[in-house]
């Protein structure tokens, strides 16, 4: 393989992967405003949980779409 395309491919695939920082700041902020909410209202505790849990969720798709497109440049 050419030099030049590996290493465009090893480039590629590290800004793909950007995206992940991303994800662990966002799962920060789902986290932390699942504390300050429950703080406030602590009878609302199993409501604030599922949309934290669906939060979390969406937000954890986002790193698996971004680690998908790293190894689809990586190995094709």
């Amino acid at each position: 393989m050419n030099v030049t395309l590996q290493s465009a491919k090893m480039i590629g695939a590290g800004l793909a992967t950007i995206g992940l920082t991303g994800v662990g700041a966002g799962v920060g902020i789902v986290f932390g405003s699942l504390v300050i909410a429950y703080s406030r209202n602590p009878s609302l505790k199993n409501e604030l949980f599922g949309y934290t849990i669906l939060g979390f969720a969406l937000t954890e798709a986002i790193a698996l779409f971004a680690l998908m497109m790293a190894f689809l440049i990586l190995f094709t």
